[in-house]
Parts: structure tokens; C-alpha cells; sequence
């Protein structure tokens, strides 16, 4: 699907993504933790060494950032069932409700946003639509014939 048209919505696209994301971080000002409370609620529990992958930053980082979010209670750290030399995070009860707080913060702005526009609902959920196809995972392909 890749034509100049394509290609250029879809740099634009991921600037603008970008930008919107600066956007609700400077005006929250979220901590790194948001990060780690998120990509948990995408993943699910993971390892320390997990977590600093996913979030691109170094293993003693993230053992930081995790003591600060076990100190809030917005993570357990447990051990790891397959590894006793690991142990595993994941969200808790309280962290889901800070992920929920946050995400209406940055809800009621680009709402707030948009109601300063002429864009429709319908707009909008194509938006929306267009960046979860982007973000899903895409089921492998098989060379046709095979199944």
C-alpha cells in the first residue's frame, strides 16, 4: 500500500501522533511511572528486564521507577513463577484507578481540543480506527496455497 500519497499521511500521521502525546504529557505532566503503569496494562505483569525493554531505558532505571510505583501501590512486585531468580510486576487495583485518572485528564483535553473545531464524532472514530490498525498486531501471512 505504499504510493507517495501513503506515505506522506503516514509520516504525518506518526508526527502528529507524537505531537499529541508531548501535548498531554506537558499539560499533566505525568510521571515516568505513567509509562510503566500503562505499558503493564498493555502487557500484563512482566519481569524487570521486560519492563526496561519494552520502555527502552536501562535495567537499574526501571528497578528505580518500580521501587517508586511498589512504594505508591500502584504495582506488586512478586516473584516470578518460571524463574526464582526474577520476579514479576504487575498493576494493582490502585494503579489501574491512576492509569484511569490520568487517561481521563487527557481525554477531557484533546475533547476539550476538538470541541474547538468543525471535526464530527465520526471524524474522530475514524481517527481512532485508523491508529488501531496501525497499533494491532497483523496475523502472520502464509504464501498462498498453504494453510
Amino acid at each position: 500500500m505504499s504510493t507517495p500519497d501513503v506515505d506522506a499521511a503516514s509520516s504525518d500521521l506518526t508526527v502528529y501522533a507524537a505531537r499529541l502525546v508531548r501535548l498531554v504529557r506537558r499539560a499533566h505532566a505525568p510521571s515516568a511511572g505513567t509509562r510503566v503503569l500503562s505499558i503493564l496494562d498493555e502487557t500484563g505483569p512482566l519481569g524487570i528486564t521486560a519492563l526496561a525493554q519494552v520502555d527502552r531505558c536501562s535495567q537499574p532505571t526501571m528497578t528505580g521507577q518500580v521501587r517508586q510505583l511498589v512504594e505508591l501501590g500502584w504495582v506488586t512486585k512478586a516473584p516470578h513463577p518460571e524463574d526464582a531468580r526474577s520476579s514479576l510486576v504487575d498493576l494493582t487495583d490502585a494503579g489501574r484507578a491512576e492509569l484511569r485518572r490520568i487517561r481521563r485528564l487527557s481525554a477531557a483535553l484533546v475533547s476539550e481540543r476538538l470541541a474547538r473545531t468543525d471535526l464530527t464524532a465520526d471524524d474522530l472514530a475514524t481517527a481512532v480506527a485508523v491508529l488501531q490498525a496501525v497499533l494491532e498486531p497483523t496475523p502472520p501471512t502464509t504464501p498462498e496455497g498453504l494453510s
